[in-house]
């Protein structure tokens, strides 16, 4: 995916399994927002992204893995404009 110098070019969040049923939505365009007071000066982190969506709980929950471009990434990793960021909940199985 080509990344975009265009500092309003939105990142593709997506959200899997119960975080998809829970939202009802799995997948949009979300405009990086203006760098906030204490934000990484890099640019806007899932943390932030998880917060500016409304995603509940108003943390995020242990357990929930954050991907950046199908990479696995720490919630504090800087995203930049064209990003793709997905949010995993742990998965049980049986």
């Amino acid at each position: 995916m080509a990344v975009s110098a265009d500092p309003a070019s939105p990142v593709q969040v997506r959200l899997f399994a119960s975080l998809r049923e829970a939202t009802g939505w799995s997948e949009q365009l979300v405009e990086l927002a203006a760098t906030a007071k204490g934000a990484n000066p890099a640019g806007p982190t899932p943390e932030q992204l998880w917060r500016q969506l409304g995603l509940q709980p108003a943390t995020p929950p242990a357990g929930v893995r954050v991907a950046i471009n199908q990479q696995f990434a720490a919630w504090d990793a800087s995203l930049v404009a064209g990003d793709e960021l997905a949010f995993l909940p742990p998965i049980s199985g049986g």
